[in-house]
């Protein structure tokens, strides 16, 4: 009988990635099997989050209810981001804990399973030629791939660069490879993922090619039968005219981009060490809807950072009101150790945090709305993926739209033209057409 594995992964694409490549390692060289039930598991992962404080409270409490379920001899593993910064204090707080895995060290996993005593490993060891390791996606359609680690970026509020550690580039020839793999298993569409995907290259040295991010979107869409290319996430601040034009002119390349805007004041942006200013960002934004009118374009805005004040606030409001964003993830600032920040007085009192966060989430729910309303009529090319309990099937646009349609079982897998008939906030309604 084989073992069983659970895997619970908080946070961004880039752990659902590890978490997919734990996976594959536990499944080739282990003999592990996953399941969705944690108490007939024989190994149960938390793969964890760190960028706010909120995932890492509900950590503790999560290990507690996996220890009352779990089966006699099951082991559980604490890997990613907070196991990288608080591997001790995690071991310490929570007994029944068998092991922590920073997430550069996630390489570990076949050989840290079979140690006896609770063990923590050297986060500052790396690792992470995991990378070139196999990788088992839920999704055959799509295969993420790693085209970076780590992140030489200094935002004052951000714990990425502690936790995963100096920026390393992937050798062009390997990230083809995977590519061309993942296509040859009937892959339509990969994801590339970094923390700023646009820096790409920037680490190379001899004998390694020089390669920009540019370079490597253009290397990926020789590949024949690859039909999409996505990437996540570009950095406003290295977004030049030559990379615009390549996104735009690039058939393969979805369009759609995530823009992490963080705040839309000036002011603020230098604090928080992003490097450019609200109106290069508006600028850059202008330019990608002028030259493609059917892009989307996600962000990220933190409220209630240090010295944020309502004008600084109404200035992140503008922002919003003027890109009108098709996504957003928007969350009160929250200080984590070893950030320039943390040291910093917390002078926004909760409560207008809160109040802040209230009114951008509102207004961005209205211009979703709104933005969705303009599909309606609208023609869109859709991979369908998944055949539902409601009679309908749903994909995502080439725009990144999520679609549902009436399901023609012949069309799951495949990419097919869909006109919009009506739309809601969060997806759209259409016909296979």
């Amino acid at each position: 009988m084989s073992k069983l594995v659970f895997i619970e992964t908080m946070g961004c694409a880039m752990n659902e990635h590890d978490s997919e490549r734990m996976l594959a390692e536990l499944q080739t060289k282990e003999g592990y099997t996953p399941t969705n039930s944690p108490e007939l598991a024989d190994l149960i992962l938390i793969n964890t989050c760190s960028v706010r404080e909120k995932p890492e409270r509900k950590l503790f409490s999560e290990i507690g209810e996996y220890n009352k379920l779990r089966k006699n001899g099951a082991k559980i593993g604490i890997c990613g981001c907070s196991a990288s910064h608080l591997g001790a204090e995690i071991l310490r707080k929570a007994p029944a804990v068998d092991f922590v895995l920073g997430a550069r060290n996630i390489a570990q996993i076949s050989s840290i399973i079979h140690r006896d005593k609770a063990v923590e490993t050297d986060i500052h060891e790396d690792s992470s030629h995991y990378i070139f390791a196999a990788t088992q996606s839920p999704s055959k359609l799509r295969a993420r791939i790693n085209i970076s680690i780590g992140c030489d970026k200094k935002c004052a509020y951000c714990i990425v660069p502690h936790t995963r550690g100096k920026e390393i580039s992937i050798p062009l020839d390997i990230i083809i490879a995977q590519a061309q793999k993942a296509i040859d298993d009937g892959a339509k569409e990969i994801l590339l993922l970094g923390q700023n995907v646009n820096s790409y290259g920037k680490t190379f040295s001899a004998p390694h090619p020089k390669v920009d991010f540019t370079k490597l979107l253009s290397e990926l869409a020789t590949i024949p039968k690859l039909r999409r290319i996505r990437f996540t996430s570009p950095h406003p601040l290295h977004m030049n005219d030559t990379f615009l034009d390549a996104f735009a002119r690039n058939d393969k390349i979805c369009k759609s981009i995530h823009m992490p805007l963080q705040s839309g004041s000036t002011k603020i942006l230098k604090l928080m060490r992003r490097g450019y200013t609200q109106e290069w960002f508006l600028e850059r934004a202008k330019r990608l809807r002028e030259m493609i009118p059917n892009l989307t374009i996600g962000t990220d805005i933190i409220v209630g950072f240090p010295h944020e004040s309502e004008e600084d606030f109404l200035q992140t409001m503008h922002v919003l009101e003027e890109v009108r964003f098709d996504t957003m993830y928007s969350f009160i600032y929250s200080p984590r150790p070893h950030t320039e920040a943390a040291k910093w007085e917390n002078d926004v009192p909760h409560s207008i945090a809160s109040e802040r966060l209230a009114r951008l989430q509102e207004r961005q729910k209205e211009i979703m709305d709104a933005n969705n309303q303009r599909e309606i009529g609208k023609t869109c090319e859709t991979l369908w993926e998944i055949p539902r309990e409601d009679g309908l099937m749903e994909g995502r646009s080439d725009n990144a739209k999520i679609v549902r349609a009436p399901l023609r079982r012949e069309l799951i897998g495949q990419i097919s033209a869909a006109k919009i008939l009506d739309s809601r906030r969060t997806y759209l309604i259409g016909e296979a057409i």
